[in-house]
């Protein structure tokens, strides 16, 4: 059976969908997916051992550039892709109108979704097998349930995302270290530079960890070299890929991170992880909780670098 699932973004989006991925291979091995992903998060779909093949769209850049004779070739050479690609039926996970479209270009049987379920009511008209998936369960529920549905089973058992580490990146010297993501979308769920650096000289301190900082724009960089620059023991890491940065938190002795997708990518990998949340609510947008990960913080709400590392002490694995 040849499956097309469509979860074009965000990073955590798709990360969120690796439980369901995994699920479904371990109630139906022979299934051949395919995964559909924006192609600045493909890595993400890239990632997962059980994904057959990763097609991309650029859904932004289209739109920026509808005049571009280049971005009307895309169009067209993916909706070629997914016309002669025989699939026996298509999954859209994500519930919106930029997902639903390109959906259906596939030409197969569609599920999603129902009205009151998607996250675009008007996307459900777009499928044939719609699903009811209440909006009130994590991200990563709503994703098991509606491939369950979708497929015939019911999910159970704690989520398994089904991911490796991957390679330690090579640029990182060998020893123990510690990955401070301070970069998220705004400034409201950001925590304060002064707390970074306590906890970065608490860590390199008391535990004996470098801690390496993380990028993702020039923005972001100046505040990781900021950071750098006031801590015992600290790196800067280069730009990474995504596939980069999970080999980077694989093999960090513990992670702390805000509200970023990164976050959620070490959860997935299974590392000592303290999420903290300053503007949005932990229920909704936060990790899975686990021995290895806990959520900190509220809206309106800014954890204390001593709260942080009594939750980093709780964790399993951490020394």
């Amino acid at each position: 059976m040849n499956v097309l699932i469509v979860r074009t973004s965000s990073m955590g989006d798709l990360i969120h969908t690796w439980p369901a991925i995994t699920e479904l291979k371990t109630h139906y091995p022979n299934i051949r997916l395919t995964w559909l992903a924006e192609e600045s998060f493909a890595d993400i779909a890239r990632l997962h051992p059980q994904v057959a093949e990763v097609l991309t769209l650029r859904w932004r850049s289209w739109r920026k550039g509808l005049l571009r004779p280049a971005a009307w070739r895309e169009l067209r050479e993916l909706k070629r892709k997914l016309r002669d690609t025989h699939f026996d039926l298509v999954l859209d996970s994500q519930g919106l109108i930029k997902s639903a479209i390109p959906a259906r270009w596939a030409r197969a049987p569609l599920a999603g979704l129902d009205w009151k379920s998607a996250r675009e009511s008007l996307a459900s008209l777009f499928y044939d097998k719609k699903h009811t998936v209440s909006r009130s369960l994590s991200a990563i529920d709503r994703n098991r349930l509606l491939f369950g549905l979708s497929f015939g089973y019911a999910p159970e058992g704690a989520p398994s995302f089904g991911v490796a580490a991957g390679e330690r990146p090579a640029w990182m010297l060998s020893g123990r270290y510690a990955v401070l993501l301070h970069a998220t979308s705004r400034a409201s769920k950001e925590w304060p530079e002064a707390r970074w650096i306590e906890l970065g000289g608490e860590l390199s301190a008391r535990h004996d960890l470098v801690t390496v900082l993380p990028w993702g724009s020039d923005k972001e960089k100046a505040r990781a070299e900021r950071l750098a620059a006031q801590l015992p023991a600290a790196v800067v890491a280069p730009k990474m890929s995504l596939s980069e940065a999970a080999g980077l938190l694989g093999h960090a002795s513990a992670v702390v991170g805000v509200d970023t997708g990164l976050a959620h990518l070490a959860n997935a990998l299974q590392v000592p992880l303290v999420a903290i949340y300053t503007d949005t609510d932990p229920q909704q947008t936060g990790v899975v909780e686990t021995p290895w990960a806990t959520n900190l913080g509220n809206v309106g709400q800014c954890p204390t670098t001593e709260e942080v590392m009594r939750a980093l002490q709780a964790r399993r694995d951490w020394t």
